[in-house]
């Protein structure tokens, strides 16, 4: 998943990697509040889920200028509401029957 987000934000050294990291754990564990899978969250392979990763770190990397953070911001919600009413990427009542 770094490598997917240090591609999105075309970075290429291995400075920011710490800060990075921490900005995917907290994109992941703020879709994880959503009912959004942890399967699915754990699988890199998912690009919905990789997307919705590489826009919060879009968000919140550096120093975003106010417009691109509410256009990151926006896209972002959107992205992780529609993973959270997707059936296959969240837990349903029942759905450990």
């Amino acid at each position: 998943m770094l490598a997917k987000v240090k591609q999105a934000l075309r970075i290429k050294t291995e400075a920011y990697n710490d800060e990075l990291n921490g900005l995917i754990s907290a994109a992941l564990l703020d879709l994880g509040v959503t009912d959004i899978s942890a399967e699915v969250l754990t699988t890199n392979a998912d690009m919905l889920v990789t997307q919705a990763v590489i826009t919060y770190c879009k968000m919140n990397f550096g120093n975003v200028a106010q417009n691109d953070y509410y256009k990151f911001k926006k896209s972002y919600d959107e992205q992780k509401a529609q993973l959270s009413t997707c059936t296959g990427y969240t837990i349903w009542i029942g759905d450990d029957e």
